[in-house]
Formats: C-alpha cells, sequence, structure tokens
C-alpha cells in the first residue's frame, strides 16, 4: 500500500487523488486525517505507524523552523525504518534553488533519506507557478513585485502531483534517482500583461518592508524566506529547464503562466468582495 503524507495539504491531497484515479490502492496520513486516512502527527512521533506501507510518498513537512522540519521529517524516516517501508518518496526543492532560505531542510532531509538504507527516490520540486502569481501584490493600477525583470521556471502543481503519483505506482524504476521537476520560465511582466495590467518592480528592501510592516500573520522565518525566493528570481537563478517534469507525466506540462494568472486574478482585491 502506498501513504502519501501532507494528505490535506494542496500537494499531497493531489497525490493522492492522482493514485486513485490511476487505481492505484493508497492512503493518506494527516494529523487531521479523513475517512480512510491514518492520523499522523509529525510532532507527536507515537502517532507515526507505518505497519503495512510499502512506498511512502513523504511531502515535506516544511512550514516551520529548520530544526523543527529536519526533526519532523527525520521522525518519519525512522519510523519508515521501524516498521519495514519499503521505499521512501520524497517531495524536495529543486537544484537550482540550494541558495533559497528554506533550502538548508530539504537537503538536510534527503540526507536522511539517503542514510537510512531504505530504496528512495529524490523529487525535487520547482517553485509553483500559483505561488508565483500569489505574490504579486495588487496595487490601484496594476501590480507589483521585487522579481524585477527575472523568470521562474514555474510548474503547475498539478503536474508536480501527478509526477509524484506515476513515482509511486512504480518506484523500482525510480530507485535512487533524483529527479529535478521544473516547468517552463514565466515572468510578472507575462503575468500582468495577460492580467491586462502594467506591472511595477519595487526593490528588494521595500518588498521586505512591507513583508515585516504590512503584512499581518507571517511567522518570523518567511519573510527572509520570501525575499530569497524574489532576489533568486530577480538576478536569473531559477530560469533553469529540465526534461524530466515531461518525461515522467508523458505528456505536455500544464501551461505556468496560465496558473500564475488565475492565482494572482484571484488574489486581486476585487475577487474577494
Amino acid at each position: 500500500m502506498i501513504l502519501v503524507t501532507g494528505a490535506n495539504g494542496n500537494l499531497g491531497s493531489a497525490t493522492l487523488a492522482a493514485l486513485r484515479a490511476g487505481g492505484v490502492a493508497a492512503t493518506g496520513g494527516s494529523r487531521t486525517p479523513g475517512e480512510g486516512m491514518r492520523h499522523l502527527d509529525f510532532d507527536d512521533h507515537a502517532s507515526l505507524d507505518l505497519t503495512g506501507v510499502s512506498t511512502l510518498v513523504l511531502i515535506s513537512a516544511g512550514y516551520a523552523e529548520d530544526d523543527q522540519v529536519v526533526g519532523r521529517h527525520a521522525a518519519l524516516v525512522d519510523a519508515a525504518v521501524r516498521d519495514g517501508v519499503d521505499h521512501v518518496v520524497y517531495t524536495s526543492l529543486t537544484t537550482a534553488a540550494d541558495h533559497l532560505g528554506f533550502a538548508l531542510a530539504h537537503r538536510a532531509t534527503e540526507r536522511l533519506v539517503r542514510a537510512s538504507g531504505l530504496p528512495w527516490t529524490i523529487l525535487r520540486n520547482g517553485l509553483y507557478a500559483e505561488l508565483f502569481g500569489g505574490l504579486l501584490m495588487w496595487a490601484d493600477d496594476g501590480v507589483e513585485s521585487a522579481f524585477g525583470n527575472g523568470a521562474l521556471a514555474a510548474v503547475a502543481r498539478e503536474d508536480l502531483a501527478d509526477a509524484a503519483a506515476a513515482v509511486a505506482a512504480n518506484p523500482a524504476r525510480h530507485r535512487e534517482r533524483v529527479h529535478d521537476l521544473v516547468g517552463m520560465p514565466i515572468t510578472a511582466d507575462q503575468v500582468a500583461d495577460r492580467l491586462g495590467v502594467p506591472h511595477r518592480t519595487i526593490g528588494l528592501g521595500e518588498y521586505r518592508r512591507r513583508l515585516l510592516d504590512e503584512t499581518p500573520g507571517l511567522l518570523p522565518f518567511q519573510p527572509p524566506m520570501l525575499v530569497s525566493i524574489a532576489t533568486a528570481i530577480r538576478h536569473g537563478f531559477l530560469d533553469g529547464t529540465a526534461p524530466d517534469l515531461t518525461d515522467l507525466l508523458g505528456r505536455p506540462v500544464c501551461d505556468p503562466l496560465a496558473k500564475a494568472v488565475a492565482a494572482a486574478s484571484a488574489a486581486r482585491p476585487e475577487a474577494s468582495l
């Protein structure tokens, strides 16, 4: 049986749905499990029961500080070894993003998975097109960002879910392989053009100030994480492409520009009225 962690999250739920749509026996794990799911709380090690699981799809629990994220992942990898899991598939971060503010937890987890002694596959996921569009900030006459003219090889979340499902359904074929799953480069200007509005670039310092002073609800680790994304895109470090995603999918990727436009449009102030 395949088990997908974070099954109530966006990527986890889409991966589980893709597996089931393909007729593959799979279940989900979550700290708030739905019907037929397992209760898995990364912060409650006693809940980490993986008995009967053949392939574990470890969706990164990255919404925390590095030490907490790595600790969560280490506990689950230990449980996988203890309970006799046959293969671990880990959703990591694209190779080009080594310098981003949240890369360390991913690379540390990759080490844990490799050192576990279990067969493994690492999916180095590119940044979501939906995230790119959602990070554009609406102003009175258009959108603003700190991305400048830089491009992101953005990828639709559903493509990453389908790729994870394809690997989990046939893990032996991908044993001890690292797949770099990035999409096609898009820019903030292209998103704005599709929306029919202008795009204005702001400085990284101004972007940091807005995150710190004008964005309630952000956790302390998030502003530097978001600034690291902006500066990496702005200076051309995340625009490289690779064939791995289309090879895994066996089809063309979804249009990342359309996904980014939809996300930006949904965030438009009028859209919430």
